[in-house]
């Protein structure tokens, strides 16, 4: 395995264990479906997600 193959696949590990892949395929959706509509800033989304997180609880243990 090259480098820079080696490079790129650390770096996707890192961004999909980070959440920011998250935003960048959030943005994409909201620009192909609602292109007018202003997108939030990542600080922005990570509040929306932790607050439909706390509205739509999946199960948990305790």
């Amino acid at each position: 395995m090259s480098v820079r193959r080696w490079a790129r696949a650390v770096r996707w590990y890192l961004r999909e264990l980070t959440g920011e892949a998250e935003y960048d395929r959030y943005c994409e959706r909201q620009l192909r479906h609602h292109p007018l509509a202003p997108l939030p800033t990542p600080r922005e989304y990570q509040t929306l997600r932790a607050r439909h997180r706390e509205d739509h609880p999946q199960s948990r243990c305790c």
